[in-house]
């Protein structure tokens, strides 16, 4: 039995610390909110970001990071992607060098355009970081539905053992060491799934749908190999399954947020209604920066990056789009 703490009491922190209890281990979740760890240590429930599930027996919730770190054989760490530089700064004090973090948050730093295994290492220089990716709402996770993920670890031996203490037999944890190409894909599905909801809410149709989504994994890939991914990354779980997953179902945060562009309404308008966070808003600016620091075209992605962040209209973006050139069809170059 390991103790784990798990970093993060949103929706996904909340269900892989159900996973972390049913593996057996002690299991810490620190929150910011008092009204969640209270919730959970009081009724076993967190009502603010996972309403309406039970969260497993033995879980400890505390809003005191020393507590969640102390002992830790490993922690989670399921920040928004923006405030992961925040949370692991204050983590240093009281982590051991040496303790493995498994990050499990999708998105690059807007301000440094850094993946999340860059701002773990600037922050938490003494210790080992793997990376958590893959297709999983964390209502899936929370009740134990059967749910596929990539644990991607530099260290393949230390990557076996975190792969072992998380898994179980409906959460199956497959093992790579490709740390960026499973970071990249978490991004950019979320910003690929942005643009497959506006064509829902557009209604453009399926094969409009099916197109984005083929193309956007042919600009993942793309991007991923440039920053030194592999290829064969993007064809598995945390590649296209994620992208499947986020960009067919409107139970994906990111792309429910498309539909509702696509209907008509406003970034803002849709922000104010949302406890929770949609990675992908933030995400497509970065992503467009890096995709010029590597010479990479995306012009999914710039779409996206349009109507987000610099007043393009819906309209305008899909014309942009169809107006494409057309080229060599393939997953890599330009």
């Amino acid at each position: 039995m390991a103790r784990v703490g798990v970093i993060g009491g949103g929706a996904f922190g909340t269900a892989m610390a159900c996973v972390i209890r049913r593996s057996g281990h002690d299991t810490v979740i620190w929150a910011r909110e008092r009204e969640v760890v209270a919730a959970i240590n009081t009724d076993g429930v967190n009502p603010v970001f996972l309403p309406g599930l039970r969260v497993l027996p033995g879980i400890v919730a505390t809003n005191d990071l020393a507590v969640a770190v102390a002992d830790a054989d490993f922690l989670l760490l399921a920040p928004p992607a923006q405030h992961m530089r925040a949370v692991t700064t204050q983590l240093r004090p009281f982590l051991e060098d040496g303790t493995p973090v498994v990050t499990c948050s999708k998105g690059i730093e807007r301000s440094t355009r850094a993946l999340m295994s860059q701002v773990i290492a600037e922050t938490l220089p003494g210790a080992p970081v793997a990376v958590l990716s893959g297709p999983s709402f964390a209502h899936d996770i929370a009740v134990d539905q059967p749910v596929g993920v990539t644990l991607a670890c530099a260290d393949l031996a230390l990557g076996e053992q975190l792969a072992q203490m998380i898994g179980t037999p409906r959460f199956r944890t497959y093992l790579s060491d490709d740390v960026t190409g499973a970071l990249v894909g978490g991004v950019l599905k979320n910003v690929i799934a942005i643009a497959c909801g506006v064509a829902m809410g557009r209604k453009l149709g399926e094969s409009a749908r099916a197109t984005l989504f083929a193309r956007g994994l042919a600009e993942m890939a793309r991007l991923g190999v440039a920053m030194g991914a592999r290829l064969e990354t993007f064809m598995g779980l945390s590649g296209a399954g994620d992208l499947s997953l986020s960009c067919n179902s409107r139970n994906s945060r990111n792309t429910s947020l498309g539909i509702a562009l696509g209907e008509g309404r406003q970034l803002h308008d849709i922000l104010r209604e949302r406890v929770t966070v949609q990675e992908g808003v933030h995400s497509a600016e970065s992503v467009v920066v890096l995709a010029r620091r590597h010479d990479v075209d995306m012009p999914i992605v710039m779409a996206v990056d349009q109507v987000l962040n610099h007043d393009a209209s819906v309209e305008e973006a899909i014309a942009r789009l169809l107006a494409h050139p057309y080229h060599f069809d393939r997953v890599t170059g330009k």
